[in-house]
């Protein structure tokens, strides 16, 4: 694969992979406590969540920030996936405290742990080809 078509690919997964924080994000944001369901809402709980869904939402459009020109933005791709391990590292030990949860949560821990750190593996071999790209500067005359 050519690295053009390589880095189209890797945009073109990333538009769709940042589809799940932003689209997650906002109904959090929208729909706070009650769109998961369930009996009364706390209302301190519901701000909690409506906070931690804009974050959320901000990590997808940060994500699709760096679909432009990906290939130069391995420090925030690196970052953004730092922050998103982590949570799914917490997201894991809750796991451990307290069972199983949904099957939502499941699929969002997957892509915590997985398939995010993977996106940002491929981050970086692309970065890298592009710098293969560049041609060496000529010699002083």
């Amino acid at each position: 694969m050519t690295f053009e078509a390589e880095r189209r690919a890797l945009q073109r997964v990333v538009a769709v992979a940042g589809l799940v924080p932003v689209l997650g994000g906002l109904y959090g944001v929208l729909f706070g406590q009650a769109g998961l369901g369930g009996g009364s809402v706390d209302i301190s709980t519901d701000s909690h969540l409506r906070y931690l869904s804009g974050l959320l939402l901000g990590i997808g459009l940060l994500f699709w920030s760096t679909i432009p020109a990906i290939e130069g933005r391995t420090s925030l791709f690196r970052f953004l996936t730092m922050v998103v391990a982590l949570g799914g590292l917490a997201r894991l030990l809750g796991l451990w405290l307290t069972g199983v949860p949904s099957l939502t949560m499941l699929a969002a821990l997957g892509m915590e742990l997985v398939v995010t750190p993977l996106l940002c593996l491929w981050q970086i071999r692309v970065a890298n080809r592009a710098g293969e790209q560049v041609p060496p500067p000529l010699p002083d005359p």
